[in-house]
């Protein structure tokens, strides 16, 4: 009791606050996602993404020795592909020559112990601008998750590490995890976007892939028939679980930051990683505000990671990793 437990004795110098700091961002917490688009000498910069580009394979090459020397070790791919390669089946998804396909390759030749995580969805390959095929005006769900599997298994052919699904079709692990162990990809892993809410906060996202959905008669209008509810909790722990239980060997809760009760939550219900992908439109607020003079933006950065990871997170996909990497160097 006070005075003789006086709290504020831990925070009288910043190398004792350091000693007794109950959490520790470390490189190896961040997936870096990376945006990979055909061509050569391509750093095109996303405008709604400021200071984040899309990148050919070569200019893809330099930034992953970047990003090693830096001592991160994970990147998770996107692909933004032709709108003469899309269709409602996501074919050129299943290309072998693809340039997801490429781009797994290039990581791997690059730097070969560099952890290589690919996006599993259709909607960079969808006509339509949907993570699974649209039938009868809706999602139909046990095709896509078919036409899923094979995908995650095309990236699995071509070096992937880990593959990272975030559809939100039902049974879609399952598919997956059986379609890897028949053909022989036992450590392949899948992290799993078990949780992923239908945000507003994807939409610079869907800018750098020109992915969203498209306004056309018989087609949904939104993803909100398989992304989650926002208002739900319970749900976020059922749809976990079960994905635990089909052979999910990371989950992922996604977007970040209005969601840290649902990371806790997580975090307490597994007993495998818990990933937090800290999205486009939570990274555009902070570029947004910091170019008015309105935050501190490194401030702001450290913070919400640290908050990130205090809430549970094991793994953190952010496009500030390399920010975050500099500022705790």
């Amino acid at each position: 009791m006070f005075p003789l437990r006086r709290n504020r004795r831990l925070r009288t110098s910043e190398a004792l606050r350091a000693m007794v700091r109950e959490t520790i961002v470390t490189p190896s917490d961040f997936i870096v996602p990376l945006f990979v688009v055909e061509g050569k000498g391509v750093k095109d910069e996303i405008a709604s993404m400021p200071g984040y580009y899309r990148l050919s394979l070569d200019n893809l090459q330099k930034e992953i020795k970047e990003l090693w020397k830096l001592g991160l070790k994970s990147v998770l791919l996107f692909v933004k592909v032709d709108d003469k390669l899309k269709d409602n089946a996501g074919t050129e998804a299943l290309n072998p020559d693809g340039l997801m396909q490429r781009a797994i390759k290039t990581v791997k030749e690059t730097e070969p112990q560099m952890v290589v995580m690919t996006d599993v969805a259709l909607d960079p390959f969808s006509s339509f601008g949907h993570d699974g095929i649209v039938g009868g005006g809706k999602i139909i769900n046990d095709d896509s998750s078919a036409v899923l599997a094979e995908m995650g298994l095309s990236h699995a052919n071509a070096g992937a590490d880990f593959i990272a699904p975030s559809d939100m079709m039902d049974g879609r692990i399952f598919e997956m995890r059986t379609l890897l162990e028949d053909e022989g990809h036992h450590d392949v892993g899948i992290m799993s976007y078990s949780a992923k809410y239908a945000s507003a906060f994807y939409g610079p996202f869907r800018d750098a892939l020109d992915s969203a959905p498209v306004d056309l008669k018989d087609i949904p209008k939104d993803k909100k028939t398989y992304q989650m509810d926002y208002a739900n909790r319970e749900e976020a722990i059922k749809e976990t679980l079960m994905d635990v239980d089909e052979g999910a060997d990371i989950v992922m809760v996604k977007p970040g930051l209005c969601y840290l009760d649902i990371v806790r939550d997580i975090k307490n219900a597994v007993n495998i990683p818990v990933s937090v992908y800290q999205v486009s439109g939570e990274y555009a607020m902070i570029k947004a505000a910091s170019e008015k003079g309105w935050l501190d933006h490194d401030a702001v950065v450290l913070e919400q990671t640290y908050a990130i990871k205090r809430a549970g997170a094991d793994l953190i996909a952010s496009y500030f990793a390399k920010d975050v990497v500099k500022l705790i160097s």
